[in-house]
């Protein structure tokens, strides 16, 4: 495989208005991929969505621009969920979805992910062939003037979506007498979410759905769950749902304000569609990063658990391979195959609703399936994205991790990676007793330190 210059492991993302994240580049990444999935003198078209990041707008009309140099038509979604981007793309037959997002990051990052023309996320190999025509010649793919493209905005887009979402919740039933405290993060979702809970039924206590392009994922949403966990024990809700900037990911929490991550809701899924009798391959796809207690969870109730490397992306394209219809990862990536092609953060929230309606009982007690293996994840922090390959060859880390591994032994695990979105070198460990992986995590972070030092000193 060769080297990415500009895709990591969710499409391309950065700071906005720096290199790669410009409008130049989003220009370029429209032309690219336009002319990639052009076929013949067919009327192309392609749906761009976006959160409600600042710079969205730069990227969106960038973007637009590319595609209609090409000659394809847009179809602007406005602030729309990834997976509502997903749906749209298959659902009204378009031949690209684009998605302006840079997930749980702060607002002043921004990215650009495409979907195929059956929702799913393009392959590395594809995102490779967009990359190359971005570094090359673009203006060997530009339309005669005779066939620029069109942009308009679908008004109906928000409704579509609601109405889709609705229907995965099982047939016949309803939220009532359920309270939920929502956060949307100030993202994408703001507008769709708390309507398509209200519409079913709960009483929703919506917060994080005020955004002013600057505040998306700011102390709300799926990675700062602190203030929905507050405002569950405050308004005495029997659940709190979050969801991220693009609202592909879920975490919820319980009636007494205590996290709950997307490994529990994977196991309290895969037990329900397996009592249906809906469960494909009769397991689950995730992560290396998933816990030990869901892999014991799962194997214990006879169901099959494989892992792939980081990214939602991987888990889908297993998902597919194998047969399986259900996967995700504990940050809260959920892929519910019956429902979705990608992460859908409302969709999984409603199939957790539904258990928790149909056991009558505490989300407390519904939803805590297995005891999790401590695990630690511990974060070093780059100047240069470049040096984590390096830094992870180096013969003194590798020292380090030999040794961490053969004191783990078959009753922790040893993960260390570059992360494909950040500048970051991340570190995670699990182990029966957390002192001593704190304790090791600690050893591999300092030695992981003094090489990055080094390297940047030469």
């Amino acid at each position: 495989m060769a080297v990415r210059k500009l895709f990591g492991t969710d499409g391309v993302r950065g700071k906005a208005n720096q290199y790669p994240m410009t409008a130049e580049i989003a220009l370029k990444l429209g032309i690219a991929a336009g002319t990639l999935f052009k076929k013949g003198e067919h009327r192309c078209r392609v749906v761009i969505g976006k959160d409600t990041r600042l710079s969205g707008y730069m990227i969106e009309t960038a973007l637009t621009s590319g595609f209609t140099a090409v000659g394809m038509d847009v179809l602007l979604l406005g602030p729309m969920p990834t997976p509502a981007v997903a749906m749209l793309t298959r659902s009204m037959r378009a031949d690209l979805g684009v998605v302006i997002s840079a997930s749980h990051n702060p607002y002043e990052d921004n990215g650009i992910k495409f979907f195929g023309p059956d929702g799913y996320k393009l392959s590395d190999e594809t995102e490779l062939e967009i990359e190359s025509r971005v570094l090359g010649n673009i203006d060997d793919y530009l339309a005669p003037s005779s066939q620029i493209g069109q942009a308009k905005r679908l008004d109906d887009a928000i409704g579509r979506y609601i109405e889709y979402a609705k229907q995965t919740f099982p047939r016949g039933k309803t939220l009532e007498g359920l309270k939920v405290v929502l956060d949307c993060a100030n993202g994408a979702s703001y507008r769709v979410a708390p309507t398509v809970l209200y519409e079913l039924g709960a009483e929703v206590v919506a917060i994080g759905v005020d955004p002013d392009g600057r505040n998306i994922n700011d102390n709300c949403g799926a990675v700062h769950t602190d203030r929905m966990c507050d405002e569950v024990v405050k308004h005495g809700a029997d659940i709190g749902i979050a969801l991220d900037g693009d609202a592909d990911r879920l975490i919820v929490c319980d009636e007494k304000g205590q996290v709950i991550d997307g490994d529990q809701i994977l196991a309290l899924v895969s037990r329900e569609w397996k009592q249906a009798g809906i469960l494909k391959g009769n397991g689950v796809v995730t992560t290396v990063m998933s816990n030990l207690g869901l892999e014991r969870y799962l194997k214990a109730n006879g169901m099959n658990h494989i892992r792939t490397k980081v990214g939602d992306r991987y888990v889908v394209e297993k998902m597919r391979e194998d047969g399986y219809n259900l996967g995700g990862e504990q940050s809260g990536h959920l892929i519910l195959g019956e429902h979705s092609t990608t992460g859908d953060g409302l969709v999984a929230a409603l199939q957790v609703c539904a258990a928790v309606l149909k056991e009558k009982r505490p989300v407390s007690e519904v939803m805590h399936l297995f005891e999790p293996v401590p695990q630690l994840l511990k974060n070093v922090r780059l100047s240069d994205r470049t040096l984590a390959k390096t830094a992870l060859e180096s013969d003194s880390l590798k020292i380090v991790i030999d040794k961490t591994e053969r004191t783990l032994g078959d009753s922790g695990r040893l993960l260390i990676r570059a992360s494909g979105t950040e500048p970051l070198i991340r570190i995670m460990l699990e182990g029966e007793d957390r002192d001593q992986i704190k304790a090791m995590a600690d050893e591999i972070a300092d030695a992981l330190v003094a090489e990055v030092a080094a390297l940047e000193a030469r």
